[in-house]
């Protein structure tokens, strides 16, 4: 039996795929450390949009776990189906793993059942999804196209407002565009609440497209004998096109562990610790108070390692989650804008804005390229 000290961290997106790069370049083989995940490969949340609009191959934006290889550290592909917390102890369809610290780092799954009627329609915010509206994008040549958020918290906040104006681009291209209607129903006051800035500029651009924007409202269920989409207030919304985001919570197993509360993981906001001994909560599925966002993920990875890093050390700086990220925003036309958004320095959080530009695409083809080298060596 290894007596190195053993870390199990569950799911390889943003949150696991950071921690454990950042374990590996300060222990490296001094720790045995078992990263989990079902699925085969990794692939940027913003991918999914430009699988849909056809600008790329759900193929071409995989990042392959096999090509992930670091030192001190095991990527597993296993479903888990049972976490016990108290003894830190994760039961998989392939064995059973035992963890002197356990993090959990298995983001948010899609509650289908949530929205009455929304497994018979389309959504955009998983890959089949993407892929399933890509065939049927070309077929809309008019009528009424809904973006319709089911629930918030939601994943990458301004993705459905990306997927407006994306659209809209998509169907001027296709010259069709004057014989369709955009809405975008959003659960939230407005499109990014925290930076009341780019609110306003994105609150611009669908103005002079004719966009319409619906706030504070959800899709509370869908119709699709009728194709109508019903609103939280009881408004009926027709329409030939629907573009859906699910409701999000934590995976079925998390919450038969019994470590979720109202469909996601309390947590210390600022350490990522859970109400349960050595056990952490990174990524979207911790109740952190910042968006759900990968590089939001990133930070508090960030954190948990400073934690385990000086604990296993027993000396070293702990440094705690900042709550600070930055998010790309497609605004159509090649332009892409930024927000840099802080959420503990001050008593609200807060958001600098950047004007869309052609040339923060290049920022944002950066982001991606640097964390496929820096975790897969691509």
């Amino acid at each position: 039996m290894s007596s190195k000290p053993r870390i199990l961290v569950l799911g390889a997106g943003f949150g696991g795929l950071e921690l454990t790069t950042l374990l590996s370049e300060q222990l490296g083989d001094s720790i045995d450390v078992t990263l989990i995940d079902k699925s085969d490969s990794f692939m940027f949340g913003f991918s999914k949009l430009d699988v849909m609009f056809g600008h790329a191959e759900a193929e071409s934006v995989r990042m392959p776990y096999s090509a992930y290889a670091k030192p001190g550290v095991k990527l597993l592909k296993r479903t888990i189906t049972a976490i016990d917390p108290t003894a830190r102890r994760v039961t998989t369809d392939n064995g059973v793993f035992e963890a002197d610290h356990l993090v959990v780092a298995l983001g948010a799954e899609y509650d289908f059942e949530a929205t009455p009627g929304l497994a018979g329609t389309t959504e955009f915010y998983s890959i089949p999804g993407a892929e399933r509206l890509r065939e049927l994008l070309p077929n809309f040549t008019s009528g009424h196209a809904i973006i319709g958020v089911c629930g918030a918290p939601y994943k990458c906040p301004p993705a459905p407002s990306e997927c407006a104006l994306m659209l809209h681009d998509y169907l001027v291209e296709r010259g069709v565009r004057q014989n369709c209607k955009i809405s975008l129903v959003l659960p939230l006051g407005s499109p990014v609440p925290p930076s009341p800035e780019t609110s306003r500029a994105l609150l611009a651009a669908f103005a002079e497209r004719d966009i319409e924007f619906i706030p504070s409202r959800r899709v509370a269920s869908v119709d699709n004998a009728r194709d109508v989409a019903v609103l939280d207030d009881g408004q009926e919304l027709p329409f030939n096109l629907f573009l859906g985001v699910p409701k999000h919570r934590v995976p079925p197993v998390v919450l038969a562990s019994g470590m979720s509360e109202n469909g996601w993981i309390p947590v210390n906001p600022r350490t990522l610790e859970t109400k349960y001994d050595n056990v952490y909560a990174v990524g979207d599925g911790a109740a952190t108070g910042t968006p759900k966002a990968g590089v939001f993920a990133e930070g508090a990875a960030k954190a948990v390692a400073s934690a385990l890093i000086a604990k296993l050390r027993q000396t070293g700086e702990v440094v705690q989650y900042d709550g600070f990220g930055t998010c790309y925003i497609e605004f159509g036309g090649g332009r892409i804008g930024k927000v840099e958004v802080d959420f503990f320095s001050g008593p609200q959080p807060t958001g600098n804005y950047y004007e869309p530009s052609v040339s923060l695409r290049t920022d944002k083809q950066h982001f991606g390229a640097s964390r496929r080298a820096r975790w897969f060596g691509l």
